[in-house]
């Protein structure tokens, strides 16, 4: 298994420094080239229009659909959860389009506005998960075929997922806890 980080810019060691954590190979993906052989992605958090930008500049659009398409499973945290998006409720950055959401991006006010909370995710288990927002998006609508993993105390969506795609609002590379990293390994064993 190989597990593929979108190195463009943003939270993308924290990534692989959990999945090597977890004893799984990765590899930071600059190149479309870089894409082949992967057993899933995660396109992490960082700021959302240079990602798109520079996705774009590298021609990385297409390729990265295409793997969306072929069922390789993806994870998208905070800005990658916009660039997975189907909708965006403001601005006109390009998204993958990937996922049928509807996003809301930096919801929750300015980088100053950050804060952590010990939420429940029932997919991970009984002990709530300490999630980390971080100018964070949230998850406004979701289509039929997504499943919402986790909300806040007011019902605001933070994680969901849609057959092999998972998004969180939240880092979860910087929360100490390697559950959300091992739930995607699990989803990633299971196309295989």
């Amino acid at each position: 298994m190989k597990i593929g980080v979108l190195a463009l810019q943003g939270a993308f060691q924290e990534h692989i420094k959990v999945f090597k954590g977890l004893g799984i190979e990765t590899v930071e993906v600059r190149l479309p080239k870089q894409l082949l052989g992967l057993s899933g992605l995660v396109i992490p958090g960082g700021e959302s229009t240079s990602i798109t930008k520079l996705v774009q500049h590298y021609r990385l659009f297409e390729p990265l659909q295409e793997l969306a398409h072929k069922g390789v499973p993806i994870l998208g945290t905070c800005a990658g959860l916009i660039v997975m998006a189907r909708h965006l409720t403001t601005n006109s950055i390009k998204t993958l389009g990937l996922m049928d959401i509807t996003v809301a991006r930096n919801a929750f006010g300015r980088q100053i506005d950050s804060f952590e909370e010990e939420i429940n995710v029932p997919v991970l288990g009984k002990m709530p998960f300490k999630a980390v927002f971080i100018r964070a998006p949230i998850i406004e609508k979701v289509a039929p075929s997504v499943k919402v993993l986790a909300k806040l105390d007011n019902g605001t969506i933070v994680a969901a997922k849609q057959d092999k795609l998972l998004v969180t609002a939240f880092h979860p590379e910087l929360s100490g806890d390697s559950r959300f990293h091992s739930y995607f390994l699990d989803m990633v064993r299971r196309k295989n």
